[in-house]
């Protein structure tokens, strides 16, 4: 199937396709994107890229950086933003819209590989894809793998042809803000933090502060329309055995291992009952029949 396409990255501040620009995919040029919102610099990494413009680079220097080149990671979605009005942390989402259904398009087993890509790469991710103009958004402080606060971006002359490239923090003023607002300093913290409803409330995206974003993992291949599994999930998406949320039982602190058996054994109970039910209910039917 994959064969059938070829990828062209647009991007604009609107809808309108005919209003964007053409994304020069792995290429360190950053294209900006304006609105009454805010101002942006963007750029797009792809491993492998075999898309338009055909002159595009198949591959990214920012993919032989760190954390990347250990990652395997398949793309990027790096971005400089400046907010020209505050935004509250809990109404700035990031994610996928369509302003037309596709239930009728989605693969076999989409279900299951949204809860790969919901256990794996984004937590808070939700949505309806079933819905007339379906859609998957995840809070935007809390699915960005990088946040940085400050102008930042020029990386070390290793990093020259890589474009725009973050690492989770700030400058000087930036690592102040997220201190004073209590923004944990970790990438895996900050994304931890900002799940809570509660917190995002109490943060803004201010008003002429500048961001850095960068979205990126090694799940999705956007060239041949793959999702790759993780070695401790199973084809069907579950976690394979003596494994939870990634990491084995015997590797987990006691407490939180026993919560996760407790969890499990209730989630078994519960599926057994509701078999038992179904099987009375089909011996009730069956003995109906003359």
């Amino acid at each position: 199937m994959a064969e059938n396409y070829i990828l062209q990255v647009t991007a604009g501040s609107k809808y309108d396709v005919s209003t964007h620009q053409i994304v020069p995919v792995n290429q360190a040029k950053t294209i900006r994107i304006e609105n009454e919102l805010c101002e942006v610099d963007l750029n797009v990494r792809i491993q492998d890229y075999r898309g338009l413009p055909k002159s595009s680079p198949t591959t990214s220097p920012y993919f032989s950086l760190p954390p990347h080149d250990n990652n395997k990671d398949q793309y990027s979605i790096g971005f400089r933003f400046k907010p020209k009005k505050d935004i509250n942390a809990d109404d700035l989402v990031f994610g996928n819209d369509f302003d037309h259904p596709i239930r009728d398009r989605l693969p076999p087993g989409f279900n299951t590989a949204f809860r790969i890509v919901k256990w794996m790469v984004d937590p808070g991710l939700d949505g309806d894809v079933y819905a007339d103009e379906p859609y998957l958004y995840g809070p935007a402080a809390s699915s960005f793998n990088v946040l940085y606060v400050g102008e930042g971006g020029e990386g070390a002359d290793e990093e020259e042809n890589a474009g725009l490239v973050f690492e989770e923090g700030g400058d000087e003023e930036g690592e102040e803000h997220r201190e004073e607002c209590g923004i944990p300093d970790g990438e895996a913290a900050r994304k931890k933090y900002f799940l809570t409803e509660a917190n995002r409330k109490e943060w803004d995206w201010e008003e002429g502060r500048t961001y850095g974003c960068d979205f990126f993992n090694a799940y999705l291949d956007f060239n041949i329309f793959t999702l790759y599994l993780k070695e401790d999930v199973d084809e069907n998406g579950n976690l394979k055995k003596g494994v939870e949320g990634g990491k084995p039982l015997d590797q987990l602190p006691k407490d939180v291992a026993e919560k996760h058996l407790r969890e499990k054994n209730e989630e078994v109970r519960s599926e057994q009952v509701a078999e038992k039910a179904e099987q009375s209910t089909n011996d009730h039917d069956d003995g109906d029949i003359d």
